[in-house]
């Protein structure tokens, strides 16, 4: 009997000995048995000479079949499928995601902006025409003294951005010429005086008959004193605009910055900034608030409208072509002020005005509100005088950019506050408001009117230039920020009406040009669909693109990446064929 077949698995496969069979050296011999086996469906056995017998190895088969070889139709049609959606993302999704999601940003001028708002697109120059009549004087004699009063005012100028032009007026029209600032009628007399017209921007000037110089002359004590009053009427325009360049920090000659009121007199640079901050910032329209305030239950009515008919309107009438005005009253009974006591010193004149129960209103419709304020009491102010002498009381005070209040003492129970009552708070008032709108003190006011109004176009001229490089710099800071075509419509519009502003200083339209130019450049700097874009960092975008995009991108760079493996592996395989 033969011992049975031992089983003997080294790994993963059988063996299979048989210890009392003969085996002939050298002989193989290969047969299959059926021999279940794990991971297997049939075993193969090969028997070869070993040292103690027949050894026979059987190798297991796997129980399912390897795919079949790849097409090379299959693999091109993969290959087309990948290109595809490469193709639809690089030509279809890639410039519609950009187009949707660039930032516009329209075209600007900026180097040009920059020279404006440095001071070198525009030297602020106000030559003014002074027009002169002297009807009694021949005109070789008229001719002469225009001359010698004309070099007389150059060698006094000290500033380059202010000219007088003095010009002999024709005796047809003598004053039919807008441009013509101020008239200087000459008149015979018995001494050398000189005065302002109230109610004419006109300077009478008498002289007596030997003060007439001669052809040959190259200078008159007539000239002279003309030159000299004519230049004390325009001192405080000239140091006015003097200071307004120098707070925008150039120089009307040169351009090149300077300290501020650089060329002015401490005391006058001091004054001019205190009234700056007195003075409202220009606006085309304010409104005046009248306001009647009492402690007790009268008076409680008042004749306001005839009152400012009567005292205020000639004002208004003439401060028209700069600013306009809307008006409206209102009283209030028991009202409490916020210091109660008989006599108002100065630290209490700035809690005087109970803003947390009086209905001030702020500004209505868009425009600046100038509060004037009636206060029905029998306070006064006590003013102690600077210099030790006497002290000094009032009834009414200035409140700087806000408006004025006036203390109106009246009898006990009187129910009705008359237009006559209320003439010098009225007085007052207009008073207050050439001061809150800016007007230069000195002068008649004519003449204080249309320096007003070279100081207004000067003020917005420069004020606009400021804006427009403060844009130029904002663009060229933040490269992500959009410019949509309004800013760059308002960026013209400024432009075009600083030009017209810089050509016709001086004139009545610079005002009108200047005015819409700082508007323009207001909204252009302003605007919102460009400020929003200063709150949208780089950081907050890729947050919003990476779990969109990671999920698509992956596959498709997968996918283009196993498909050039195999392209290459294939040209590698071909290699060696060939």
């Amino acid at each position: 009997m033969h011992d049975p077949i031992t089983h003997v698995k080294p790994r993963a496969e059988w063996a299979l000995i048989d210890m009392g069979r003969p085996c002939v050296p050298g002989n193989v011999t290969a047969r299959v048995i059926k021999h279940p086996v794990a991971g297997s469906a049939s075993t193969s056995k090969v028997q070869r000479l070993g040292a103690e017998g027949c050894i026979t190895m059987t190798t297991p088969q796997p129980l399912w079949k390897e795919p079949p070889p790849e097409k090379p139709a299959d693999k091109r049609r993969r290959g087309f499928v990948i290109l595809s959606f490469w193709l639809i993302v690089v030509l279809l999704g890639l410039p519609i995601w950009w187009q949707t999601t660039t930032i516009y940003r329209a075209d600007l001028p900026l180097q040009e902006m920059l020279d404006w708002a440095e001071g070198r697109a525009c030297r602020p120059v106000f030559p003014l025409r002074i027009a002169v009549q002297a009807p009694s004087l021949h005109d070789h004699e008229a001719q002469t003294l225009v001359r010698l009063t004309q070099h007389a005012l150059d060698d006094l100028n000290d500033f380059a951005g202010h000219h007088l032009r003095l010009s002999l007026a024709k005796q047809s029209a003598p004053s039919a010429d807008l441009d013509v600032v101020l008239t200087v009628r000459l008149l015979p007399g018995d001494a050398t005086t000189a005065h302002l017209d109230p109610y004419e921007p006109v300077l009478h000037v008498t002289y007596p008959p030997n003060a007439i110089p001669s052809a040959s002359a190259s200078s008159s004590t007539l000239a002279t004193y003309i030159a000299s009053t004519l230049r004390e009427a325009f001192a405080e325009e000239q140091a006015t605009i003097s200071y307004l360049l120098s707070a925008n920090g150039s120089s009307p000659s040169s351009g090149e910055p300077r300290p501020l009121g650089q060329g002015l007199a401490p005391d006058v640079a001091e004054s001019l900034a205190k009234r700056s901050t007195r003075a409202l910032r220009y606006a085309p329209t304010y409104h005046l608030t009248f306001s009647l305030f009492t402690s007790g239950s009268t008076p409680s009515s008042w004749d306001i409208e005839k009152a400012i008919e009567d005292y205020m309107k000639p004002v208004l009438d003439v401060l028209s072509p700069i600013h306009n005005f809307t008006i409206d009253t209102q009283i209030q009974l028991y009202a409490t002020p916020g210091v109660q006591n008989q006599v108002l010193t100065k630290e209490d004149l700035s809690s005087f005005i109970n803003a947390a129960e009086w209905p001030l209103s702020p500004s209505i419709g868009g425009a600046p509100t100038i509060n004037f304020v009636v206060f029905i009491g029998n306070q006064t102010i006590y003013i102690p005088s600077s210099s030790g002498s006497e002290s000094v009381s009032s009834h009414s005070w200035l409140i700087p950019q806000w408006g004025a209040v006036y203390l109106l003492p009246l009898t006990s129970g009187t129910a009705h506050l008359p237009s006559h009552e209320l003439k010098h708070p009225l007085l007052t008032f207009t008073s207050h408001l050439l001061t809150l709108t800016g007007t230069p003190h000195s002068g008649s006011l004519p003449l204080r009117l249309s320096s007003l109004s070279r100081i207004r176009s000067a003020d917005l001229l420069l004020r606009a230039s400021s804006t427009l490089g403060s844009l130029a710099r904002l663009v060229v800071a933040l490269p992500s920020i959009s410019i949509p075509p309004s800013v760059a419509d308002g960026v013209a519009t400024t432009l075009s009406h600083l030009r017209h502003a810089c050509y016709t200083l001086g004139m009545p339209e610079a005002l009108y040009h200047a005015r819409v130019a700082e508007a323009a450049a207001e909204r252009a700097f302003f605007e919102k669909s460009m400020v929003g874009q200063l709150y949208f960092p780089d950081e907050h975008k890729v947050a919003v693109y990476l779990p969109l995009l990671g999920p698509v991108a992956v596959p498709l760079l997968m996918g283009a990446w196993n498909e050039i493996l195999g392209w290459v592996r294939r040209r590698g395989v071909k290699g060696k064929v060939e």
